[in-house]
């Protein structure tokens, strides 16, 4: 077992069958399942502290404004190159704002059900802050 942050304790051998909040993870991630929780969280506090809107343009396109300080879209591009390497299904657009910055999502249409489900915790996220 070992600790993650916000989740409390996760046994590295579970499943993504086995952890509800990752349901929606497609088989095609590639990031080992041990780091999943983690990556979650990365994105959570992401839209915990910056999320101002999220919408789904198209049913395979997303754009989510974010607002926050110097480095924001920085670090949103960073959070977005690391997703994509590991499910490289997601073509991610980061663009700088005058109030933090813009992420474009466009996935393929046999993950749209995916981006729904991202843009869904998106905005659960950003309520229950």
């Amino acid at each position: 077992m070992h600790p993650v942050p916000g989740y409390g304790v996760t046994v590295t051998s579970m499943s993504i069958d086995d952890r509800p909040e990752l349901d929606w993870v497609p088989r095609a991630c590639t990031l080992p399942t041990a780091e999943q929780p983690l990556r979650l969280a990365e994105f959570d506090a992401l839209f915990a502290a910056h999320l101002a809107t999220a919408a789904l343009d198209a049913p395979t396109r997303a754009r989510l404004v974010l607002t926050g300080g110097p480095g924001l879209a920085e670090r949103v591009a960073d959070l977005a190159e690391r997703e994509s390497s590991c499910c490289s299904f997601f073509a991610f657009t980061t663009t700088a704002t005058e109030v933090g910055a813009e992420l474009g999502i466009e996935v393929p249409a046999a993950h749209a059900s995916v981006l729904a489900a991202l843009v869904r915790r998106a905005e659960a996220v950003k309520a229950s802050a």
